[in-house]
């Protein structure tokens, strides 16, 4: 497609999400709860765990993001209206020519409130990552980006995405979470960048306790997937955690005092 009808096409789709979605980027209240589901379920079993997170948003008064597989954003859009719906990741064309790529519209169209970057299981260059964070700001999808050291996530601290995850990824999945130190380093150095960045713990973690002690040392805030979906009982254990990130923001207030 010639450069300048592409450009018309997008600027004319952008202008047709917005009026049919009321597009502008979503404001995430902290402490905050993020989950996902990889690849250990899908289809119905994907939705009813959503439900299930949705359920305890509105129970505890939680913002919790979702990372849904592409193939159930616009179902869990319909049936869990309290959730932030992320993608787990995006290309960055536009319209026209092409077969196979994650369209950023798209996601959009489909419900989605932001796209994943850079998580290990899908890692992008830094050129490509300030390339996607761009074109997810022209569309108002909220960016959380992933980062495996402190070095790296500095490095994309300067691409001001709206969440920074610096998770180990020698961590991921494992059962065993970052230790303290480096949570307040990594706090610290994104911090000292764009303090305007929110900052989330989430590799290894698998209790309720976790979340809470993350969120207390700074964290605004923590997630898990493969500990709660390995867990005994996984909705039990989504429910706990999300309860806990409540608990520490009713903890910080009295602290603050």
């Amino acid at each position: 497609m010639h450069s300048d009808m592409r450009i018309a096409v997008c600027s004319f789709f952008n202008d047709t999400l917005r009026l049919r979605y009321n597009m502008s980027k979503i404001k995430v209240r902290t402490p905050f709860f993020e989950t996902s589901v990889k690849n250990y379920i899908f289809g119905d079993s994907v939705l009813e765990f959503a439900k299930k997170a949705d359920e305890a948003a509105v129970k505890y008064d939680v913002d919790v993001l979702f990372i849904s597989p592409y193939t159930e954003i616009r179902r869990i859009r319909e049936n869990c209206p309290n959730l932030i719906i992320l993608a787990p990741y995006m290309d960055t064309l536009y319209p026209g020519r092409g077969m196979a790529d994650v369209w950023p519209e798209a996601i959009k169209a489909a419900g989605a409130d932001g796209v994943v970057i850079n998580h290990c299981e899908r890692p992008m260059t830094l050129t490509a990552i300030k390339k996607t964070i761009d074109r997810a700001n022209e569309l108002d999808l909220l960016t959380f980006a992933c980062a495996d050291t402190i070095s790296e996530a500095e490095a994309i601290a300067h691409f001001h995405p709206d969440i920074l995850n610096p998770e180990p990824t020698e961590l991921i999945g494992t059962g065993n979470a970052s230790n303290m130190d480096y949570v307040m380093e990594a706090i610290q150095a994104i911090a000292a960048i764009d303090h305007n960045i929110l900052v989330e713990q989430a590799a290894g973690i698998t209790t309720a306790q976790q979340i809470y002690d993350f969120i207390m040392a700074g964290s605004a805030a923590a997630g898990s997937a493969s500990g709660i979906l390995n867990s005994p009982d996984p909705y039990g254990l989504l429910d706990e955690m999300i309860y806990h990130v409540k608990k520490a923001r009713e903890d910080l207030i009295k602290r603050a005092k």
